[in-house]
């Protein structure tokens, strides 16, 4: 009898612990109340969503930032600034300057010399006893047009370091461009991890009073304890990627790599591309590859031309005056040039070299005129396709996304969905601004590929099929 007893206890209190685990039974009373509250249920969500979205951006921890004040900067801005103070760019300029000074020397005229003779000494540490001074003075003066084709050759290297700078700066302009849409894209992932983790502690409160209440299971609170916990380290994760892109744009503006800065821009879909045929002829025009390739021809042709005049005499000048002792003074002048005798030497030499130089030029431009095209139509395919991706997950997923969470939070509410499908579809709307972000961070970037290709902004290439 007494075993019987205990069995029945033991019964009796499974059953007791089994019914706190399972939920509550809905009268039709609590039926009607529940759907009456579904539609002010999923307001509630899409405003809380919105309410966090619009939150000003939480400042990031003590370890993220420095001392100081924040530098608050446009793209632009921060493009001008590394144009202004990058090493990279101050050691281009001054090998400009450096091959400005080689026009000069290229030009210049050899300086006179001036001698002295003694003849007539009785010994050669007497010259007192000499009987005769000399005195001269003597100058070459270059062909003139050999002058003028020096200078036109290093023009063309001036014209060449220049144009190597100009591409320097597009370089980095690009590069700074993109560092700066890294920072958006990490503070955005930040800021899209601090909405998700708003959302899983709404959830867990829920998910509480639920269990408090009877009509949710314990494994459903520590499955939304988890998801918090997830979330949690989703921003620390994120912090990190905000320090690291936040280094990397200090160090392209010389600045300290923990120095405060903050992007004044956002992400933004760009606007429509113009037309590839418009942005292949501006390449043509503008890239400095080709211009400073131009440029090469143009001195290659310069010193083929003086290579040919090598017939053309160098012209030495000098006049010397005598001093003879017990007679006048007198004057001796003479005038020299060079006779090209050997001239099979030049044409097989300098001549041909310069010629074939020419010819390596003419094919190196062809070749580069090509590749020019090549890099346009490959970065108009993919600033292209960035931006339909791009513009296709604003239009359809982020919102299908964020409806399909708003319903199955609203049916978790009334009992219909589980936790684990209102986790699921909160994690894809997650998934799914995740996705947005970084298709945000690479149209910026291909558009920045795009205009490093063409060798200017997209805003200054005129819309429209260009005309011949």
């Amino acid at each position: 009898m007494h075993v019987g007893k205990i069995v029945g206890a033991l019964t009796l209190v499974s059953a007791v612990a089994l019914r706190a685990q399972q939920p509550v039974p809905r009268t039709r009373a609590d039926s009607a109340a529940r759907t009456d509250s579904a539609g002010a249920d999923s307001a509630r969500i899409t405003n809380e969503m919105n309410r966090i979205r619009s939150e000003p951006r939480q400042q990031l921890p003590a370890i993220m930032t420095d001392t100081g004040p924040t530098l608050v900067l446009t793209r632009q801005q921060a493009v001008d600034s590394v144009l202004a103070h990058n090493p990279t760019l101050i050691a281009a300029r001054e090998q400009t300057e450096q091959a400005r000074a080689r026009v000069t020397e290229a030009v210049a005229i050899p300086d006179p010399s001036l001698s002295a003779t003694i003849v007539g000494q009785s010994g050669a540490l007497t010259p007192n006893s000499a009987n005769e001074h000399d005195y001269a003075l003597n100058l070459t003066v270059p062909f003139p047009d050999r002058i003028r084709l020096r200078g036109k050759v290093a023009g063309a290297d001036v014209q060449t370091a220049r144009l190597s700078y100009l591409q320097l700066r597009q370089q980095l302009a690009s590069q700074t461009s993109q560092t700066y849409d890294s920072l958006l894209v990490a503070l955005r992932h930040l800021e899209d991890f601090q909405q998700a983790k708003q959302l899983s502690q709404d959830f867990l409160t829920r998910t509480e009073a639920r269990f408090e209440g009877g009509t949710s299971p314990k494994l459903d609170v520590i499955k939304a304890k988890v998801d918090v916990a997830q979330a949690q380290n989703n921003i620390i994760s994120g912090q990190r990627d905000v320090a690291n892109a936040r280094a990397s744009l200090n160090r392209l503006m010389g600045r300290l790599l923990g120095a405060n800065i903050a992007p004044a821009d956002s992400l933004e879909i760009p606007p429509a591309l113009p037309e590839l045929a418009m942005l292949e002829k501006r390449a043509a025009e503008l890239r400095p590859e080709i211009r400073s390739l131009a440029a090469q021809r143009s001195g290659a042709s310069a010193a083929t031309t003086l290579a040919k005049e090598f017939w053309l005499p160098d012209i030495s000048l000098g006049v010397t005056r005598l001093n003879i002792a017990g007679t006048p003074a007198t004057y001796d002048t003479g005038i020299g040039i060079g006779f090209p005798l050997f001239f099979w030497q030049h044409t097989g030499g300098e001549v041909s070299e310069s010629e074939h130089h020419e010819r390596e030029l003419a094919a190196t431009n062809r070749d580069l005129v090509a590749q020019v095209n090549q890099e346009v139509r490959v970065a108009y395919a993919g600033a292209s396709t960035a931006l339909q991706q791009a513009q296709y997950l604003h239009d359809e997923l982020v919102p299908e996304a964020q409806q399909a969470y708003t319903i199955a939070s609203s049916s978790y509410t009334l009992g219909g969905s589980s936790a684990l499908e209102v986790l699921d579809a909160k994690r894809d709307f997650l998934d799914a601004q995740t996705q947005f972000t970084d298709a945000l961070g690479a149209v910026n970037d291909a558009i920045a590929q795009l205009e490093l290709a063409v060798g200017a902004p997209l805003a200054s290439v005129p819309s429209g099929v260009p005309h011949d």
